[in-house]
């Protein structure tokens, strides 16, 4: 912002041009702190377009992050973090009956407003969505709200567009060394229930066991310091 470049004794943000270096040391892309000032945002992309367009290199992808806020501590987390949320935005969710969906509108309208502003600087772009906290109702907003800029990343392109997936991982309980491509239901084996206590107790076990080797050493490092 012009306020950090003011604070470190320069007249203009020099972001574009740390990007510019880490692209030329072999940076393949870039992702940015949650973004709930989209002025400052199109100010970079813009300026980061032109430094590489004056350079004859091609512009590398830049991620944007959004990260949906319900409660006054998670937005004072976020600006802790360095984010900077305007004054009226803040307000604006924070008074909402249902703050978390109010957090996700506008972060949609923030997107728009940078696609807007950014179009044919040559920049492409991609999203990334994070929850800062384990309240609920900002990890589901998480879910939606990348669900919605998805949405709006894509119709920007101005021709159709389809969303595939892949199961990384099986559901729980279901066997992986079932044989595969069998078209048999019966090939989808439920675990053996006790088989997985057996597993609950294994960690269960590890865990309590972690823990006494750390209280362990932390008691044997305090004898060892006071002799």
């Amino acid at each position: 912002t012009l306020e950090a470049a003011e604070a470190r004794g320069k007249s203009y943000p020099t972001e574009h041009l740390n990007m510019l270096r880490k692209q030329k040391a072999g940076a393949e892309w870039f992702i940015s702190q949650a973004v709930y000032d989209p002025d400052h945002t199109i100010r970079l992309l813009r300026d980061y377009a032109a430094i590489c367009k004056q350079n004859g290199v091609i512009p590398r992808k830049v991620v944007l992050t959004f990260a949906p806020v319900s409660r006054q501590k998670t937005m004072n987390f976020i600006k802790w973090l360095g984010v900077r949320v305007p004054k009226e935005a803040e307000e604006a969710i924070l008074t909402a009956d249902k703050p978390v969906d109010k957090s996700v509108e506008f972060l949609c309208d923030v997107l728009r407003k940078i696609l807007a502003e950014c179009v044919g600087v040559g920049v492409p772009l991609g999203i990334s969505c994070e929850s800062v906290s384990i309240f609920k109702s900002e990890i589901d907003g998480c879910h939606e709200l990348f669900r919605r800029l998805q949405e709006i990343l894509l119709d920007t392109r101005g021709s159709p567009w389809k969303v595939s997936w892949v199961e990384v991982m099986p559901p729980a309980g279901i066997d992986v060394n079932a044989e595969e491509g069998s078209g048999d239901e019966s090939a989808v084996v439920p675990l053996d229930v006790g088989h997985e206590h057996a597993l609950v107790g294994a960690g269960l076990v590890g865990v309590v066991v972690g823990g006494f080797m750390v209280s362990l050493g932390v008691l044997l490092g305090g004898v060892k310091r006071s002799k």
